[in-house]
């Protein structure tokens, strides 16, 4: 109750209306201090950042250069036709977002909790559950941001940009990163063994390859269709679309609301089930 107390104390007037929905005790003000020690750790073993952000790179090479020399063009967003390189490389700028972000705020996050017990040692300092919820997933969406920076600098090399419009497609890559690390760290709480994590696989790997990432939504069938469109990877993927092509409208703002809801469900529901686990 003591610690509980103190707690409250130490949080910042501005964030009253977080009390709303995150139970007074849960919070510290401190996710910052998470985040500088993920950067210290990490500070050494820069090359397992580094190294994430060549998938996409790779995949951009040997599918879009490569495959799409066969293909003469492919319906944009706006039904024009562009080259399939320019058809591929958006999305694989919100599949790098969703990997960086997805794979950090999972193994690691699980590790750490379950065999670590970093966040038990955490939860004897001013820190709450959701200063460590929020701290890892912002350490996960700045990874996620790292891998969407890198990519976007190898489209604009190779000319598949083609709208200011683009410089917006950090920002939302960042937003998408969010949200896939919000949901990931959630259901990496109520994971129980290692085995658990092929589910994540399971999740991720048909997001990836049938969220018109390498084929326009008009190859599946109408009910097939209904179904990707309320995938998060597809809103990421016509989001990064029309900003690098420049095919804006308000509809994006859609895409936009569909994030956010995700990223706060996801925060709210990873830092409650934390502190069920962690301090019950």
């Amino acid at each position: 109750m003591t610690q509980t107390l103190d707690r409250e104390k130490a949080v910042p007037a501005s964030v009253g209306l977080l009390w709303r929905v995150i139970p007074p005790g849960l919070y510290g003000g401190k996710a910052s201090m998470l985040v500088e020690r993920a950067a210290l750790v990490n500070r050494r073993a820069w090359f397992v950042l580094v190294g994430g952000a060549f998938e996409p790179v790779l995949f951009l090479w040997s599918l879009g250069l490569g495959f799409g020399q066969m293909v003469t063009a492919v319906a944009g967003p706006d039904g024009r036709p562009i080259s399939y390189a320019t058809f591929v490389a958006p999305a694989l700028l919100a599949a790098s977002a969703m990997n960086g972000a997805v794979y950090d705020a999972t193994f690691n996050v699980f590790f750490k909790f379950k065999y670590v017990k970093l966040y038990d040692a955490m939860l004897t300092t001013p820190m709450g559950p959701m200063d460590i919820a929020i701290g890892e997933i912002a350490w996960a969406l700045i990874r996620g941001g790292l891998y969407s920076a890198g990519f976007l600098a190898v489209m604009l090399g190779m000319g598949l940009i083609f709208s200011p419009w683009a410089v917006l497609a950090l920002p939302a890559a960042l937003l998408v990163a969010f949200a896939f690390a919000a949901v990931g760290m959630a259901a990496t709480t109520f994971m129980r063994s290692w085995q658990d994590f092929d589910l994540v696989q399971l999740a991720v790997l048909p997001l990836f390859l049938f969220s018109t990432t390498f084929y326009p939504l008009s190859v599946y069938p109408g009910w097939l269709q209904t179904v990707v469109t309320w995938t998060p990877l597809y809103h990421a993927i016509e989001l990064m679309r029309g900003l690098t092509l420049g095919v804006v409208g308000w509809g994006m703002l859609g895409h936009v609301a569909y994030f956010a809801v995700l990223a706060a469900v996801g925060t709210v529901v990873a830092a409650r089930r934390l502190g069920k686990l962690l301090l019950d």
